[in-house]
C-alpha cells in the first residue's frame, strides 16, 4: 500500500483520520502506533520484527545513556548501538551484492557449490536506522531529552506518514507535538492541502514521465534523442515522485498536528553542486552535516582533510543509496569530486561564472549522473553516455518512438516549468502584479487547484493502476 493507491485514499486514510479524531488526546499516540504498524505490516508482517526491533534498540539505548554518568561507559554503549543498527542496515542491504560479486566468484573457482537465496529489502530501512541513530547520537550529546514513554517513542520511530521514504525526521524535530499536539480542521484542511499537491506531483507528473524513461534505458544502444529524452525525463520523474513523497508526508504530518521538516526546495534552480545538495533531500544533507561531516572536522581542518572529508560524506550517500550496484558508489564520488573542484575553485580566487552559465554547467552534471542512479549496471549506463554523445545515431529508436506520446512532452514542458518556477518568476514578474486586481483573484483561484489534481489523481489511479515510489528501493 503507497499513498498514490486507491486503498490508502479511500480506505486506510480516512479510516485512520476517523479513529484518531474520536481517540481521546492521552491515548493518540496509540492509535498512531498501531496504524502504523499495520500500514509497515501490509508490505510484509515479516518484516515488521525489523521495525520493533530497531525501535527497542533505541529506546533502550536512550535511557541506558540517560542513567548513565560514567563518559566510557557512555561512549560503549553509544558505540554497541550505532555499530548493531548499521550492521543491520549493510546487513540487508549490501549482503546479495557481496555474496554475488565476491564470494560466489570465489567459490566457482574453487570448485565450491555455493546456493544464494537472495535477500528482501525491508521497504524504508534506511529511512528508519538514521532516524533511530539520530536519537541515540542527541541523547549522547544531550541535545534531546531521552524519551521514557515507549509509545511515545515508538510512535515517532514508526510514524507511517514519513517512515518508508522521508524527510528523515529528528526527535527534536517532533518531541514536543509527540505530547502536546493540536489536532483540529485548521491543521487538517492546511496538511491536506500540501498532500494533495504531493499527490499531483507524483501521479500526473512522475508517473506520466515513468514510460519514457523506462522505455530510453532500456535501449541496449540509445540514440542521441533517446539518451537525452530519458535522461530528462528520469530527472524529472525522480524529483517529482520523491518531492511528491516528502510533500504528502508532511501534509500527513500537518493534519495531525506535527511540523515535519521541509525536503526540497527548488533542487533544479541550483547554480553549483554544493547548493544542489542544500535543496535536494535536504534531512539527508543535513544528517549526513550533522552527523559525519562536523564529527569528522568539517571544514575546519587543512585543506587535504576537507576534501577527504567530502569525498567520504558523498561516497557514503551513495552507498546508503545503493543495495543492488556499484553505480551508487559511483555517483557519489562523483558528486564528491564536483564539491571538491567547486571548493578549490573558490579556495583559489578562480573567478564567478555568470549566473546562467554555473546553472546550465550544474545541471548538466546533475542529470548526467542521474544515468548512474538509473542504470542498472554500468554497461548499461556507459551505453547511455555513448548514446549522449551520438555514437548510436540521433534519431529515436521505434521502442522509444512507440512510447512516446504528446502528453509526455507537454508533461515533460510542464514539469521543466514548475521545477524551475521560482527562478523564472521573479525575473518575468511585472512591477504591476501585485496590485493587479484580475490577477490578484486568479491568485487565489488557483488555490483551488489541488483538489482538481486530486480527482484527476483518482482517475489516473483508476486507469493504470499504482506504481510504487522510486525511493522505496532505497
Amino acid at each position: 500500500m503507497v499513498f498514490s493507491s486507491l486503498e490508502f485514499l479511500g480506505l486506510f486514510l480516512p479510516l485512520f483520520l476517523l479513529c484518531y479524531a474520536v481517540t481521546p488526546k492521552v491515548w493518540r499516540n496509540v492509535t498512531l502506533l498501531v496504524f502504523s504498524w499495520l500500514f509497515y505490516a501490509w508490505w510484509s508482517p515479516a518484516f515488521l520484527w525489523i521495525l520493533v526491533g530497531v525501535t527497542l534498540i533505541g529506546w533502550v539505548t536512550g535511557l541506558l545513556l540517560a542513567s548513565s554518568h560514567h563518559p566510557v561507559t557512555r561512549k560503549v554503549l553509544l558505540a554497541l548501538a550505532v555499530v548493531a543498527l548499521a550492521g543491520l542496515l549493510a546487513f540487508f542491504k549490501y549482503a546479495n551484492l557481496l555474496v554475488e560479486s565476491l564470494i560466489q566468484p570465489l567459490a566457482l573457482a574453487s570448485g565450491l557449490d555455493v546456493h544464494w537465496e537472495r535477500l528482501l529489502l525491508p521497504i524504508g530501512i534506511s529511512f528508519i536506522v538514521l532516524q533511530a541513530i539520530s536519537y541515540i547520537v542527541d541523547v549522547y550529546r544531550k541535545t534531546v531529552s531521552v524519551e521514557r514513554d515507549f509509545i511515545g517513542y515508538a510512535a515517532y520511530q514508526a510514524m507511517f506518514s514519513q517512515l518508508i521514504a522521508g524527510p528523515i525526521v529528528r526527535y527534536s524535530h517532533v518531541e514536543k507535538e509527540l505530547h502536546g499536539r493540536t489536532f483540529d480542521i485548521a491543521h487538517v484542511a492546511a496538511g491536506l492541502r500540501y498532500f494533495m499537491v504531493g499527490l499531483s506531483m507524483k501521479v500526473i507528473i512522475a508517473d506520466t514521465l515513468a514510460p519514457v524513461a523506462d522505455a530510453a534505458f532500456a535501449q541496449e544502444s540509445p540514440r542521441f534523442l533517446d539518451a537525452w529524452l530519458g535522461t530528462v525525463a528520469y530527472g524529472m520523474q525522480l524529483l517529482f515522485d520523491f518531492a511528491g513523497y516528502s510533500a504528502m508526508a508532511i501534509g500527513i504530518g500537518q493534519m495531525l498536528g506535527f511540523r515535519f521538516p521541509q525536503n526540497f526546495n527548488a533542487p533544479y534552480i541550483s547554480r553549483s553542486i554544493q547548493e544542489f545538495w542544500r535543496r535536494w533531500h535536504m534531512t539527508l544533507g543535513s544528517w549526513l552535516r550533522d552527523y559525519l561531516y562536523i564529527p569528522l572536522g568539517g571544514s575546519r581542518v587543512v585543506a587535504w582533510r576537507i576534501y577527504l572529508n567530502l569525498l567520504l560524506i558523498m561516497a557514503v550517500s551513495g552507498l546508503w543509496h545503493g543495495a543492488d550496484s556499484l553505480n551508487f558508489l559511483l555517483w557519489g564520488i562523483l558528486h564528491g569530486i564536483a564539491m571538491i573542484v567547486q571548493r578549490g575553485w573558490e579556495y583559489h580566487g578562480g573567478p564567478a561564472l555568470p549566473p546562467l552559465l554555473s546553472w546550465v554547467l550544474t545541471m548538466l552534471f546533475v542529470f548526467c549522473a542521474w544515468v548512474l542512479f538509473r542504470a542498472p549496471d554500468l554497461a548499461s549506463a556507459w551505453s547511455m553516455y555513448q548514446g549522449q554523445l551520438g555514437l548510436h545515431g540521433f534519431g529515436l529508436t521505434d521502442q522509444v518512438a512507440l512510447v512516446l506520446r504528446p502528453v509526455h512532452l507537454l508533461t515533460l514542458a510542464l514539469a521543466t516549468l514548475i521545477a524551475t518556477w521560482p527562478a523564472v518568476w521573479p525575473a518575468i514578474r511585472p512591477a504591476w502584479y501585485q496590485h493587479t486586481p484580475l490577477l490578484t483573484g486568479l491568485r487565489e483561484l488557483l488555490y483551488l487547484w489541488p483538489i482538481a489534481g486530486l480527482f484527476v489523481s483518482v482517475a489516473l489511479l483508476a486507469s493504470r493502476g499504482t506504481s510504487p515510489f522510486l525511493y522505496f528501493q532505497f
